[in-house]
């Protein structure tokens, strides 16, 4: 019997523990996956920290891209899906009969499931990222284009669906995009970088970045930003002012979190202008609290909307973006850093030194 390694979660806090377990078939409604790329997310340094529950004996993980490896003939055609194609798979299972999902907001579903729940002990073992197979339903899955590299589409896999959610937040809460001329975004990690190239692309006249200690300036330029702001460099009172004088003294129509830092809420709120728009899909565990001034939200009329998961739409669109922008391809592929499974301890320390815009295992 062939086996395969992953990566289990053994107890938070401590390091991975690299297990062989052996390769079974996929069930019927479930497809077998050869590992392509599997990226390192935010929250999956929460999730070792112990920030976001206790997930022990667990293969963790969500942005994994694999070629489909084993699959029924009748999953496959019912599915348009087979065996050699490049998938992504989508991690969430909404209920599909709560409120939310009811209404068309599966995102937000709270009954949430996700096909990386299972123990790695019991087959079919390979249930999340990072290991060198994976199953998941098929209905999961996303087939990429042929002539998407994989590597280079899993560097936004997460990232890129989660800011497009966010955008997608505030075309419904009635807030347009093309009417926003100077945006803000805090944070230059996988997250705050898809945001810049995001606006960038869909014609923003001034996309700020505003970040701390920044050293990819070349990189961030790249991506679209107009003007790059070090936070070490500048007080806030500094930046503010500046971002006003360059818009008539109103401050920015929308500022993007991206930073996961608590402190930047409060200096969001601070650089809108009045009936500005502040998008918050970077505060993803709890960091501790922080103090803001209600009455600024009152008096300037702000919109604050919060966005933490993404659907199959996002995803789709994130893929139709990569496909319509690529002359940026290549910088994408460059922000990757990769590591064998078998490495993935020293990729997560990579990782939390911030060693790497995007760590990959491959």
């Amino acid at each position: 019997m062939q086996k395969a390694k992953a990566a289990v979660l053994a107890a938070v806090n401590q390091p991975f523990e690299i297990k062989e377990f052996e390769l079974t078939g996929p069930a019927k409604g479930s497809a077998r996956l050869k590992l392509v790329a599997s990226g390192v997310c935010g929250t999956d340094l929460h999730f070792h920290n112990g920030k976001l529950g206790d997930i022990s004996n667990r293969i963790i993980g969500h942005e994994f891209i694999g070629a489909v490896d084993a699959i029924a003939d009748e999953d496959a055609k019912a599915a348009g899906i087979y065996a050699g194609d490049n998938v992504m798979v989508y991690i969430a299972c909404p209920c599909g009969e709560c409120i939310l999902c009811k209404s068309g907001d599966e995102a937000n579903c709270v009954n949430m499931g996700v096909t990386n729940g299972g123990n790695p002990d019991e087959a079919p073992h390979f249930h999340g990222g990072f290991a060198e197979y994976s199953f998941a339903p098929i209905n999961n899955l996303i087939k990429l284009p042929a002539d998407l590299d994989p590597v280079m589409t899993s560097v936004f896999a997460c990232p890129g669906p989660t800011s497009l959610h966010a955008f997608a937040v505030m075309r419904r809460a009635g807030f347009r995009l093309d009417a926003v001329n100077t945006a803000v975004v805090q944070g230059t990690g996988p997250v705050g970088c898809f945001a810049i190239m995001y606006l960038a692309a869909n014609g923003v006249k001034n996309v700020i970045s505003v970040s701390k200690d920044i050293t990819n300036r070349e990189l961030v330029t790249k991506l679209g930003a107009t003007e790059i702001i070090d936070l070490a460099e500048k007080t806030g009172a500094q930046i503010a002012g500046h971002i006003k004088g360059m818009t008539g003294s109103l401050g920015a129509d929308l500022v993007f979190e991206a930073s996961g830092n608590p402190a930047a809420v409060p200096f969001g709120i601070e650089l809108l202008r009045h009936r500005g728009v502040y998008l918050i899909p970077g505060q993803y565990s709890n960091s501790g609290p922080v103090s803001i001034e209600p009455q600024l939200i009152t008096f300037k009329a702000l919109a604050l909307l919060g966005s933490s998961q993404y659907d199959k739409d996002d995803i789709q669109e994130y893929i139709t973006f990569l496909q319509t922008n690529t002359r940026l391809h290549d910088t994408i592929r460059s922000l990757a850093t990769c590591y064998k499974v078998e490495n993935i301890n020293t990729a997560f320390v990579d990782a939390k030194a911030r060693k790497n815009i995007k760590t990959v295992l491959v």
